[in-house]
């Protein structure tokens, strides 16, 4: 009977049962809310974080850039300075030795000038390497920001690729969890309180372990797959596989862990278990992997491997136990065959069979002898018509052939080897 409770202020009895369930239900969505907005703010931030760095990694490549037309400019103007220090200081050599240049011949001159004409020469070179120079630097600069783009959208791309990948893993361990906890609403107002009270822990393990059994019974239907009852020291559950005829070939145990660091000491305790359940596998389907294995593998007997592992490994290892099945199953009770064989090829049943297959046959050959002697018998009588009348034709040939001659009319009825040999026979 549910316990009724009065609102102090207006007087209106209601259930307690609802007024604890609506506050838990509204608890659990504000916390789910609370928990999609912190995962959301936190991938903003990593990609403003990225943001910032490619918006710093530019800016230091613009003041390289600053820097590098600087000295670029700050090259050109000393050179032109050099290039007019040296122009006014052979202007006022000319203006100074102004009598001795009017005594010098053409020959000077023309030496003079092609003299400027090489500086003037060296100066457009050293212009050139400088623009070569800089074209240099550009492509550099290219291909330095082309690398560190690509470096940064690859980054960016497995960012987004696990966040992808944990969501879906968190939305249907979420779902899971949600229907749970909906399921043990239905339960009694002091049990849902005292689940709550232990947290979280507890129930994801819960969940992962309906998830567990879910997945096998989806995979393999004719297999099956009992829950082992909450508080019973143990696997969580325990697969019993069953082949094409339905015969069971052997039994897998599993025990599912979601805490965040991996113990040792599970490995020795489902062990124990597998002796006891007589189990011929034991799989440790964990989120948290030993420190010495990157992936799914056997350490110490067991079989240990994560949720998403665990599909294919049960695969395997059904595959083996089957065929472990099947080869011991062709050895069993192998003498006690071949003696019940013996006694089936010397027992009168076997004899009567054998009897009356051997009646059929000599029925079958007696009638197939008779068929040959009658007609051996028709042949005869056929062969000697056949001889009678070809002896009649040759006497009538040898007649018309003594009055008409050989070449006048042909009256063979078969060539002339084909008679011979029929009449000597």
């Amino acid at each position: 009977m549910a316990t009724e409770i009065k609102c102090p202020h207006c007087g209106s009895a209601f259930p307690m049962e609802d007024a604890v369930s609506e506050d838990y239900k509204r608890e659990l969505r504000e916390k789910m809310t609370e928990y999609i907005r912190k995962k959301d703010d936190e991938l903003q931030k990593k990609q403003e974080e990225f943001l910032r760095k490619e918006q710093l990694l530019l800016q230091q490549v613009q003041q390289k850039e600053t820097e590098y037309a600087g000295r670029l400019a700050d090259e050109k103007v000393k050179m032109q300075k050099s290039l007019e220090e040296g122009l006014r200081k052979s202007i006022s050599a000319d203006f100074e030795n102004q009598v001795k240049l009017l005594q010098q011949s053409n020959k000077d001159n023309e030496l003079k000038l092609q003299d400027a004409r090489n500086k003037q020469l060296e100066y457009l070179k050293k212009e050139q390497d400088l623009k070569n120079r800089e074209q240099e630097m550009e492509i550099q600069i290219q291909q330095t920001l082309l690398k560190e783009r690509q470096k940064i959208g690859d980054e960016i791309r497995k960012l987004e690729e696990q966040r992808t990948s944990a969501k879906e893993t968190e939305y249907q361990l979420k779902m899971k969890e949600m229907e749970k906890q909906l399921e043990d609403q239905k339960k009694l107002v002091d049990e849902m309180k005292r689940k709550a009270e232990q947290g979280s822990m507890q129930m994801q393990g819960e969940v992962q372990e309906l998830l567990l059994e879910d997945l096998l019974r989806g995979s393999f239907p004719f297999d099956m797959i009992a829950e082992v009852g909450k508080g019973v020291r143990g696997a969580d559950c325990v697969q019993t596989i069953r082949n094409q005829y339905g015969q069971e070939c052997g039994r897998i145990i599993y025990e599912s862990k979601r805490a965040q660091h991996f113990a040792n000491e599970w490995i020795e305790k489902l062990k124990a278990e597998m002796r006891t359940q007589g189990a011929d596998v034991a799989v440790i389907v964990t989120q948290a992997m030993p420190k010495d294995m990157a992936q799914f593998g056997e350490k110490n007997g067991v079989w240990i491997c994560s949720f998403d592992e665990v599909r294919p490994l049960a695969h395997i290892l059904r595959d083996g136990i089957i065929k472990i099945f099947n080869a011991s199953k062709s050895q069993e009770n192998k003498g006690d065959k071949m003696h019940i064989l013996y006694d089936y090829l010397t027992g009168q049943e076997f004899a009567e069979q054998w009897k009356a297959i051997r009646e059929g046959f000599l029925s079958m050959r007696i009638s197939i002898q008779k068929e040959r002697d009658a007609m051996e018998k028709l042949w005869k009588a056929r062969e000697k018509h056949l001889e009678k009348v070809l002896l009649n034709a040759a006497h009538i040939r040898g007649s018309i052939e003594g009055i008409a001659g050989q070449e006048a009319i042909d009256l063979n009825l078969l060539e002339d080897d084909e008679a011979d040999n029929l009449l000597s026979g």
